[in-house]
């Protein structure tokens, strides 16, 4: 024995170190009880939803969801809540062997939260759309409690993650929706007052009125000024006929200036400026109802998607109650420890023997 050890140390230490490991995995190493759980998060579908060919490119929404979600689920946040609620460090402080114990129940936060992430391992499936979730602990009852606590907590940060944006929005167009109704009804008294002023209901239909009135006295005056000339061919001016005609034309020219005159005359408050005053403060109140109108559908809108956004999280699998220790995987542990170290071993060998040869 001496003399192999002198000659081969380094299968000496091989065999030493596949021994103890083998003794530790074999006998030593306290049993972990495995819960596991798989759930999946759905939304309630308030309206058809809309072909989204961004979504098509990049990928659903939901497995952004299920990522978030299994990121807070490994979150040091959700391993203070596991703390607080189920006294974390006591239960792998208190249990376990030394090699894989929480040595101290008092170990700072950052390395607390990698023992953490070593017996809670979360994993998803991106084909199915599921997250696979599983505990290690020393007892059955733990596994499980921390399970449910995972789901409980997963679901309820998911709905104020949500929650939170859809109510700033909600609230931020419920303000905007305030400012645009005192300017819609602003808008509108100034419409009303601005016709009341007028005592006119339309100034752009008085206009057209105006217009058709002119254009019936033109063809009025046409049609009397074609019968004077009509006249003057075989009576003298100073008939009967002949004055009449002319007194029709200088009415009908009179009343066309009149009209022509409250149309557009050159000073004052002339029709045509009322009429763009008029169209201005329509305009605007209109412009004003339809941004109302908008606000009305966005604020609506947001209100379905914050309900669109509450998450359930369902479960597929509940937390299974282990009653039987799964991990730690003994044979399965000292297999490849014990074949990684014989390839180490034969790699040390050869190199022994290259040195060997080139000393010779």
């Amino acid at each position: 024995m001496k003399q192999f050890i002198k000659s081969q140390p380094h299968w000496a230490l091989v065999i030493v170190a596949i021994v103890l490991v083998s003794f530790y995995w074999s006998f030593w190493a306290d049993d972990r009880y495995v819960s596991r759980a798989s759930v999946v998060l759905e939304s309630p579908q308030i309206a058809q939803p809309n072909i989204n060919f961004s979504a098509i490119l990049t990928g659903a929404s939901g497995d952004k969801d299920l990522l978030l979600l299994r990121e807070y689920l490994l979150s040091v946040d959700m391993l203070i809540e596991a703390q607080e609620q189920l006294d974390f460090r006591a239960q792998y402080s208190e249990h376990g062997d030394i090699f894989s114990r929480l040595w101290n129940a008092n170990t700072p936060i950052e390395k607390l939260h990698s023992y953490y992430k070593r017996r809670v391992s979360i994993e998803m499936d991106e084909y199915a759309g599921v997250l696979n979730i599983e505990v290690q602990a020393y007892t059955p009852e733990f596994a499980t409690e921390l399970v449910q606590l995972l789901l409980k907590a997963g679901e309820r940060h998911m709905n104020d993650m949500g929650q939170r944006l859809a109510e700033e929005q909600v609230a931020f167009l419920e303000n905007q929706l305030g400012r645009l109704e005192e300017r819609l009804e602003d808008a509108r008294i100034k419409l009303l007052d601005f016709q009341n002023e007028q005592g006119l209901v339309s100034p752009a239909s008085t206009v057209a009125s105006i217009n058709q009135v002119v254009a019936t006295l033109e063809g009025e005056l046409a049609r009397v000024q074609a019968q004077r000339k009509a006249l003057s061919s075989y009576q003298s001016v100073q008939s009967s006929d002949m004055r009449r005609a002319q007194a029709e034309i200088e009415a009908l020219r009179e009343q066309i200036e009149k009209q022509r005159d409250r149309l557009a005359q050159a000073t004052g408050e002339s029709l045509n400026r009322i009429s763009s005053q008029y169209e201005t403060l329509e305009l605007k109140a209109q412009f004003a109802q339809e941004t109302y109108s908008s606000a009305v559908a966005a604020l609506e809108n947001t209100r379905l998607e914050a309900a669109r956004k509450l998450k359930q999280v369902s479960v597929l699998q509940s937390p299974l109650y282990p009653e039987y220790p799964a991990a730690p995987k003994r044979l399965y542990n000292a297999s490849v420890f014990a074949i990684v170290t014989l390839f180490l071993g034969l790699i040390a060998s050869m190199m022994l023997l290259i040195i060997r040869d080139h000393r010779d």
